[in-house]
């Protein structure tokens, strides 16, 4: 079987400013400012864990190890009650979905935000009859960069062979680790320059996707 694995923040959804409305009620809870989008972008990527403890730093807020739990739980309860506020497919996704399993691909979701709040997420946008398989953060006990997501992910759609589309360097790492070829989404949240990452393909618009696939197929 042939299969093609999406990361999902920032590749088939553009997540950033739903979650920083939840960073932001988080935050007014404690009685501090606002976060930008650009900052909140730039925390995307490693998980909720990782994005509280970012958004702590950027707010002064101190590190504890019992305070970063608490907030961590609070910013999953209020993401939780409605992961698609302010979130949008990038235009063409739904388009290339399912050009792709018309071309006879399993597709795949292999992704660090935890796994109920991206199923949640992929049957609010309709997206979940496309995957036949959805790797969350909490899925493994080790997640993105760290190869063993892609690698379950690949068993769960029985592919010998597969793509990971993704949009960050985060992605970029996992796909080489696991020895997969790499094709970037220019139009997400990469924080670093294009040339620091390796990749087999790039596309700007999802209605470009098919067609970088194909040429990846054939080389």
């Amino acid at each position: 079987m042939r299969a093609v694995i999406f990361d999902l923040d920032g590749t088939l959804v553009d997540s950033a400013p739903g979650i920083q409305g939840a960073a932001n009620e988080m935050l007014a809870s404690l009685g501090h400012e606002p976060i930008d989008l650009t900052s909140v972008r730039s925390f995307i990527g490693n998980g909720i864990a990782h994005l509280v403890k970012r958004v702590m730093e950027h707010a002064g807020i101190n590190l504890s190890t019992p305070l970063h739990e608490e907030l961590t739980r609070k910013f999953t309860r209020i993401y939780t009650a409605n992961p698609t506020s302010n979130t949008a497919l990038y235009p063409g996704v739904r388009e290339a979905l399912e050009h792709l399993c018309d071309e006879g691909f399993a597709l795949g979701v292999c992704t660090n935000k935890i796994h109920a709040i991206s199923v949640q997420m992929l049957e609010a946008l309709s997206l979940d009859q496309y995957f036949t398989s959805v790797i969350g953060g909490d899925s493994l006990p080790t997640n993105k960069p760290d190869p063993a997501m892609l690698v379950a992910s690949m068993a769960e759609l029985n592919a010998e062979k597969a793509i990971f589309v993704g949009d960050s360097e985060v992605d970029a790492a996992t796909a080489e680790a696991a020895q997969v070829p790499f094709v970037l989404f220019t139009s997400g949240y990469l924080k670093v320059p294009q040339s620091a990452v390796t990749f087999a393909a790039s596309f700007e618009s999802f209605s470009d996707l098919g067609g970088t696939i194909a040429a990846l197929k054939s080389t």
